[in-house]
C-alpha cells in the first residue's frame, strides 16, 4: 500500500542474502506483506562477487535453505557460483519481494512505527529486521596508507584471481580462512608470503569420506551444543576469535611455497614491517583483516558501547518489532552459515509482532512485489 509517496508494509526485511531469503520464505508462509531490501544489483552478488576459486566448507546436502534443497551432488563442495545461482533461485521460486539495487540510508522510529529510507524512498513497517549479515565493512588497519603508491591493496572483499596483481612478490595480511585461501591461490603466479597466526586446524580433510560421516558431526554439535543457551555455547561465543583453519591447513601452505612470517605491525619507508623488526617488500598486499560491523545507519536505542546490537536470539527487547538475523553466534556457532540460518529465521517468524489489519494482506500472493517480477532494480544509492 502506497500512502503520500511511502510505502505501507508490515515488515521490512534489509540484506537479501541467505538470511533474508530465508526469513522471506517464513513471512510469506505466514501471509505477511512484507519487502526485502538489497543493496546489490542481483539476488547472490554477496557471493557472486567473492573470489573465482571460493567454495563452501559443507557440502551441499547441509547448504539448502528451508523449502528447498541444494541441487546436485549432495557430498560435493558448491562454489561460490554456485551458491548465487541458488539464492537467485530460491527466491524466485518463492516468488519472494525482493527490490535489488536499494540500498539502507537510515531506519528510525516515527510514531510507533519504523520509517526506513534508501535516498528519496520511505518504508513505514510495524517491523524491521536486519539481515545484513556480517561481511559489511571491511576492515585495515590504518598504516594501510602509509605503504608505497607502487604497491596494490586490496581487501579479501575485492579480490577476485591473481590476474588483479603486478608480478612481484605478494604479501597476504591475515591466516584466517580466507587469507590461507587467497594465498594458496595466488602461489603459483607471485611469490607470496603469510602474516598471522591462525586459531586452529581442523583435524581431517574435506572430502566425501568426511562430507559423509564427520562433518554430519561437526554439524550437529555447531547447531545443538555450541549455542547461547547452554554454558557450554556461552563459554564458545565469548571466546570465538574466528574459525580453525578447514580445508586450506599449513601444510598446505608449505607444500605449495607460501612463506609464513610474522604478524605485520606498522610501515616503514613505504614498506610493510613485521614483528620481528624487519621490513617486506613486496608489489601487492592483500588484507585479509575481517570486518566489523557497521550500524550507524539504525538511529534506534539498540546497541552498546560498542556498536554491537543488543538482542536476545536476534530479538531485540529494547525496541519492539526491530530483529537481528545473520550474525556471528546470534544464537549457535552456525548462525552466520547457510546450514544455520534457517533455523533462527523461523524462531523470528515466530517470534515476530502480529500483522496490523492495515498490512494484512488478504492472501500470500499479495506480499509486496512492484510489478509483475519479485526482483525490481531500483538505481536508489
Amino acid at each position: 500500500m502506497m500512502v503520500n509517496g511511502t510505502e505501507i508494509v508490515d515488515t521490512v526485511v534489509i540484506g537479501g542474502g541467505q538470511a533474508g531469503l530465508a526469513l522471506g520464505r517464513e513471512l510469506a508462509r505466514q501471509g505477511r506483506e512484507f519487502v526485502i531490501l538489497d543493496a546489490r544489483r542481483r539476488v547472490g552478488d554477496a557471493w557472486r562477487l567473492r573470489w573465482d576459486s571460493l567454495q563452501l566448507f559443507t557440502p551441499a546436502k547441509f547448504d539448502g535453505l528451508p523449502g528447498m534443497p541444494f541441487p546436485g551432488d549432495p557430498l560435493a563442495f558448491p562454489g561460490k557460483d554456485d551458491v548465487a545461482s541458488y539464492l537467485e533461485d530460491y527466491a524466485s521460486r518463492f516468488d519472494l519481494p525482493v527490490r535489488t539495487g536499494v540500498r539502507v540510508d537510515r531506519v528510525r522510529r516515527e510514531n510507533e512505527r519504523f520509517v526506513t529510507s534508501a535516498a528519496e524512498r520511505r518504508w513505514e513497517s510495524r517491523n524491521v529486521v536486519v539481515a545484513t549479515g556480517g561481511c559489511q565493512a571491511p576492515t585495515v588497519p590504518g598504516f594501510a596508507d602509509q605503504l608505497a603508491d607502487h604497491i596494490v591493496q586490496l581487501h579479501s572483499n575485492d579480490y577476485r584471481n591473481p590476474s588483479q596483481l603486478p608480478p612481484g612478490p605478494v604479501l597476504v595480511v591475515g591466516m584466517g580462512n580466507s587469507g590461507a585461501e587467497i594465498a594458496r591461490d595466488i602461489a603459483p603466479t607471485h611469490p607470496t608470503s603469510i602474516a598471522g597466526t591462525p586459531s586452529g586446524e581442523l583435524p581431517v580433510r574435506l572430502n566425501r569420506a568426511t562430507a559423509r560421516f564427520v562433518l554430519p558431526v561437526i554439524r550437529f554439535v555447531g547447531t545443538h551444543v555450541l549455542t547461547r543457551g547452554n554454558p557450554l555455547g556461552r563459554a564458545a561465543a565469548a571466546a570465538f576469535r574466528g574459525a580453525p583453519l578447514i580445508r586450506t591447513k599449513v601444510a598446505d601452505l608449505v607444500d605449495a611455497g607460501v612463506q609464513r612470517v610474522p604478524r605485520v605491525t606498522g610501515a616503514r619507508a613505504g614498506q610493510p614491517v613485521l614483528a620481528d623488526g624487519t621490513t617486506r617488500e613486496v608489489s601487492s598486499v592483500i588484507w585479509c583483516t575481517g570486518y566489523r560491523n557497521d550500524f550507524g545507519w539504525i538511529d534506534l536505542p539498540a546497541f552498546d558501547e560498542h556498536g554491537e546490537p543488543r538482542h536476545r536470539r536476534g530479538v531485540v527487547d529494547s525496541v519492539p518489532g526491530l530483529y537481528f538475523l545473520g550474525l556471528e553466534f546470534l544464537y549457535a556457532f552456525t548462525s552466520a552459515t547457510i546450514p544455520g540460518v534457517g533455523r533462527d529465521a523461523r524462531y523470528l517468524a515466530r517470534r515476530m509482532r502480529p500483522a496490523s489489519p492495515a498490512t494484512q494482506p488478504a492472501s500470500v500472493g499479495r506480499a509486496v512485489r512492484g510489478g509483475r517480477s519479485a526482483h525490481v532494480e531500483e538505481r536508489v544509492r
